[in-house]
């Protein structure tokens, strides 16, 4: 009896732990149970989970019904299908290449389509719902993500590399190229300009789509500096420099992208072909064939045709002091003819080597009253500046900007 009565505690004692660690074990395992919680798959908004999914790409010369009825779609249907769309999204466009997603019920006995999306780009899709009785066409969007980046770079070679070396997206280099292109020659930059620049990216799950745009930029060409301030005026945002002028011109500094200036403006040059000397009053660009060629500057074409020098040539008058003209073109641009109205940057040409050249290029050249001037040396007035009633507000962006700009170091 007095054992039984000193035992009473313990076992009081270890009934009580087991109790404990059966009520903490449960404890735990609901906890792990909402931790293990799956989140639910979504496609293009939608639930993918009890789905079977195909992801793949147009395939060269298939047609949207070739896709579907591989998946047991009904002709009918597919008709219906792009009937219906024409008025949201035409079928035939579909493009070789671009991604498509099929999303099939697993649940059925056999399988069947429930969903068809195509991306129209990287950002933009169509999905189609099938059904037998009824199919909904829905446009959508993929989330887009911006980053701000500021970034500078020093040109040692050219502004392409300059920007890759920074494992920037190239594109930015086209950008800049586009803002500055009434102000710098890309084509003469010099080793140790310098660029800085605040921009946005944009981004779709870790895919880079394009350059949002430049919030400011600072490039120092020949010691100069040279700013793009945006700042919307008569109802659009364009580019100034830190007084206030557009950084948009009357001429572009250069009529095609992406080349090299193989020979200058000359008074006594010898020429590649003939073998004697005489003037070269123009720039040559060489430059790939079918490289697109731009008008610098709105006005008319006075001049098609091909000469035996210059071979297919296109002359331009922009008003009544300037004229432009570009030789050895490949073709010309669609709609193009004596007396059409062209505006600036707009294709007129391509690259060629037609008439007497030694290889493709572009050989550009500027009259003023008639008479050749270097194209490089030729200054370009300036469109409207920012008013004299924004000034004040342009100035407050501008040092916003700049300061921002100026406050990272890298």
């Amino acid at each position: 009896m007095n054992k039984l009565y000193f035992l009473i505690p313990l076992l009081v004692i270890l009934f009580s732990c087991n109790s404990t660690n059966k009520e903490k074990g449960e404890t735990t395992q609901e906890v792990s149970n909402e931790t293990t919680v799956k989140e639910p798959k979504i496609l293009y908004g939608i639930n993918a989970d009890s789905m079977d999914v195909i992801q793949d790409e147009i395939p060269n010369n298939k047609t949207l019904s070739d896709i579907l009825t591989t998946y047991g779609v009904s002709q009918v249907l597919i008709n219906t299908l792009a009937e219906k769309s024409k008025s949201i999204f035409d079928v035939r466009r579909m493009k070789r290449g671009n991604k498509y997603c099929i999303l099939r019920d697993i649940n059925d006995t056999l399988p069947q389509v429930k969903y068809f999306i195509y991306e129209i780009d990287q950002i933009n899709y169509i999905t189609y719902k099938l059904s037998n009785d009824n199919i909904e066409i829905i446009e959508g969007q993929k989330e887009c993500k911006t980053k701000e980046r500021i970034v500078e770079g020093e040109i040692t070679t050219s502004l392409w590399n300059a920007i890759t070396e920074k494992n920037v997206p190239f594109m930015l280099a086209y950008e800049l190229s586009n803002i500055y292109a009434w102000n710098i020659d890309f084509f003469g930059l010099q080793k140790g300009d310098r660029f800085k620049v605040d921009y946005t990216e944009v981004w779709v799950d870790s895919t880079f789509i394009k350059i949002d745009n430049i919030k400011c930029a600072i490039f120092n060409h020949c010691g100069t500096d040279f700013h793009a301030i945006p700042f919307q005026q008569n109802g659009r945002i364009d580019y100034f420099d830190y007084e206030g002028n557009s950084l948009r011109k009357a001429f572009l500094k250069a009529p095609l992208q992406y080349s090299r200036i193989s020979s200058t403006f000359s008074n006594s040059r010898l020429h590649p072909v003939l073998k004697i000397r005489r003037p070269h009053h123009g720039i040559d660009y060489a430059a790939p064939v079918g490289t697109p060629v731009m008008s610098i500057g709105d006005g008319h074409i006075i001049e098609k045709r091909y000469h035996t020098g210059g071979g297919n040539t296109v002359k331009v008058r922009h008003n009544g002091m300037y004229t432009t003209v570009y030789m050895h073109l490949s073709k010309f641009a669609k709609g193009i003819s004596v007396g059409s109205l062209v505006k600036q940057g707009q294709t007129i040409g391509y690259v060629g080597s037609t008439g007497l050249s030694t290889g493709p290029h572009l050989d550009f050249r500027v009259y003023k009253d008639k008479s050749p001037i270097n194209p490089i040396k030729m200054e370009s007035p300036s469109v409207e500046p920012v008013k004299k009633d924004d000034l004040s507000a342009f100035n407050a962006v501008r040092d916003s900007l700049i300061e921002r700009l100026n406050s990272v170091r890298l």
